[in-house]
């Protein structure tokens, strides 16, 4: 468990919710759900790294707030052990959820109208 000050410390290098910020969200949740849609990954597939790169994230930032795009009762548990160590920042959450939404919509619009075995190939070089 994290003492008060360790925590104050997280939640106050928070980065304010410039364009760039709210682009870099919108981008990941886009690309998350697309491949979602159609492979079947997004979470910690992309949206770890992603958040990493792009948002310069800690893991467990980008752990908890992957978590907490994807909420349901299995993840339930681990996301509030992220929130309560003060790693997850809802305003990202929710903007990334939107468009994972979005993304995974076109992406499974994609997946369904391509050939099988085109389909599998795209999951064999995603993952090879």
């Amino acid at each position: 468990m994290k003492s008060k000050s360790q925590l104050q410390d997280i939640t106050n290098n928070k980065r304010p919710m410039d364009i760039q910020v709210v682009l870099s969200l919108v981008l990941i949740g886009v690309l998350a759900g697309i491949l979602s849609g159609l492979v079947g990954v997004g979470g910690g597939v992309i949206m770890v790294p992603l958040l990493v790169l792009l948002l310069g994230f800690n893991q467990h930032q980008a752990q908890g707030t992957s978590l907490a795009v994807l909420v349901v009762p299995v993840t339930a548990i681990a996301v509030y052990t992220y929130h309560k160590e003060g790693y997850i920042d809802w305003r990202y959450v929710g903007i990334i959820a939107v468009f994972f939404v979005v993304g995974g919509y076109f992406g499974s619009k994609l997946a369904v109208n391509l050939d099988q075995k085109c389909s599998k190939k795209y999951l064999d070089l995603f993952f090879y």
